[in-house]
């Protein structure tokens, strides 16, 4: 197949090719991502629905010019709705889901029975899942010693953030974004010099920079009280807790500077912990450097394996994404993620 007739693959052609496979066949079903990122989350919400009728096939929108990025992937829908049966585009939710419908694709991604998201911001957001964190560890040190409560923690941070991040979406929603932007948040929820002896410090300063902006918010947009509290029932009702605000912020920003410095702190300890247990129990110095050199070489990497951290399937949110799925094979093509 030609590059030029790969990018103008619609719907309808797959449609058609299945139908040339005969009875026996299985159905061929496309879905279109982001990056190459996102082909193995979706693979994994995916390949649970696929059977002797259906399989699908993740792939990026382009495979002549390398696009890539939501916008790419939502150009299948726009031009004259070539998504369908056949055809699916599986996105990051951003701020589309929270902003409910207030902007154009908003509506495309909330509206379309063929585009599916994340619910979260991003899979970077669910790869955070913080019930899954300690299992992140291990897998990178190979100690199970829980020194650090990652529940605990992100339900804290969270909450800390969460004031806040009603002004961000209701600013977003009323089109005052450029007052106070996502990059705007993301300054205000780095939590900087984490400390693993004493992490409630981290917490305690990002309070402080959250009420500092808030009154910086508030000086602004005097008159926005009604609104603030009405954006924030709006998104609990939506699913955001103040406990859970981590999973909703932006996700390359969680993974890089909240979650992944984190980890390191804590991997580093447990790493320590380790070598230091070899060095007590080694009955010489060869045995000693052997087993150093077994456990060093089974060490991996903190974000190759958080990238890999698949503990988010516990989650509701994706759940949430499991049920639109299997409602678009069901054949129930209402509109999805409703707000009442």
């Amino acid at each position: 197949m030609s590059n030029r007739l790969r990018d103008n693959i619609n719907s309808s052609y797959v449609e058609a090719a299945n139908a040339l496979k005969g009875k026996g066949a299985r159905r061929r079903i496309v879905a279109y991502v982001e990056s190459y990122d996102d082909i193995y989350f979706w693979r994994t919400v995916l390949s649970q629905f696929e059977n002797d009728k259906r399989y699908f096939e993740v792939m990026l929108p382009s495979k002549g010019n390398l696009s890539r990025g939501k916008k790419s992937v939502l150009m299948n829908f726009l031009k004259g709705e070539p998504l369908g049966r056949s055809m699916i585009a599986c996105v990051d939710a951003d701020y589309d889901y929270l902003l409910q419908r207030r902007t154009e694709q908003s509506r495309r991604v909330l509206d379309s029975p063929y585009v599916f998201h994340t619910y979260v911001y991003a899979i970077e957001n669910f790869q955070c899942y913080a019930p899954s964190l300690h299992d992140v560890c291990v897998s990178v040190t190979l100690n199970d010693h829980r020194i650090f409560d990652f529940r605990d923690y992100f339900a804290r941070f969270s909450e800390a953030l969460f004031p806040l991040f009603v002004w961000s979406i209701m600013l977003y929603r009323n089109g005052n974004h450029s007052k106070f932007s996502i990059t705007d948040l993301n300054r205000v929820s780095d939590p900087g010099g984490f400390n693993l002896r004493e992490p409630d410090a981290s917490i305690d300063n990002l309070r402080r920079k959250v009420r500092t902006k808030i009154g910086d918010l508030q000086r602004r947009f005097p008159n926005a009280k009604e609104e603030y509290l009405q954006t924030k029932e709006s998104i609990k009702a939506l699913g955001v807790t103040p406990q859970t605000t981590y999973l909703y912020m932006q996700g390359h920003h969680l993974f890089d500077a909240v979650a992944a410095p984190i980890l390191s702190k804590v991997c580093n300890q447990l790493r320590m912990e380790r070598q230091n247990e070899i060095s007590r129990s080694s009955a010489h110095l060869t045995q000693k450097r052997n087993e150093m050199s077994c456990y060093e070489n089974s060490l991996q990497d903190v974000k190759a394996m958080l990238k890999k951290n698949n503990g988010y399937i516990f989650s509701d949110q994706f759940r949430q994404v499991q049920n639109d799925i299997r409602e678009y094979l069901e054949g129930n093509n209402t509109p999805k993620n409703e707000n009442t």
